[in-house]
C-alpha cells in the first residue's frame, strides 16, 4: 500500500518561511500528480499547489508568489513556503495520484501568527 507522510510543520510569525516534506513509500517518478492541499478550522479542504510528471505547476490564487512547490529524484515532494501570513493557518496535506488512485498523507499543522 502506499503512503504518504508530511512533516516540517510548525508555528512560525507572520513573514516567516516554512518548508514542508512528503516523503512517499514508493518512487515519486510512479505518480501522475503530486500536489498539496490544506484545511483551516471550520473550513474545506482546498487545493494550494500540484506537479505534474511531465512540469508545469500550479498554485490557487492565494498562495501564487510566495508558496514553490517541488520533488527531488527520490520520494520526496516539497512545499516551500515564504512570507507566510495568518491566514495560511491549516493542516497541510500531501496528494498523489498513482493511475486512477488518489492518495494522501496524514497532514502536518502550519500555524501562522500575527
Amino acid at each position: 500500500q502506499v503512503q504518504l507522510v508530511e512533516s516540517g510543520g510548525g508555528l512560525v510569525q507572520s513573514g516567516g518561511s516554512l518548508r514542508l516534506s512528503c516523503t512517499a513509500s514508493i518512487n515519486i517518478f510512479s505518480f501522475k500528480t503530486v500536489a498539496w492541499f490544506r484545511q483551516a478550522p471550520g473550513k474545506e479542504r482546498e487545493f494550494v499547489a500540484s506537479l505534474p510528471a511531465g512540469g508545469g505547476a500550479s498554485y490557487a490564487d492565494s498562495v501564487r508568489g510566495r508558496f514553490t512547490i517541488s520533488k527531488d529524484i527520490g520520494k520526496r515532494t516539497y512545499l516551500q513556503m515564504n512570507n507566510l501570513k495568518p491566514e495560511d493557518t491549516a493542516v497541510y496535506y500531501c496528494n498523489a495520484v498513482l493511475g486512477t488512485v488518489a492518495v494522501w498523507g496524514q497532514g502536518t499543522q502550519v500555524t501562522v501568527s500575527s
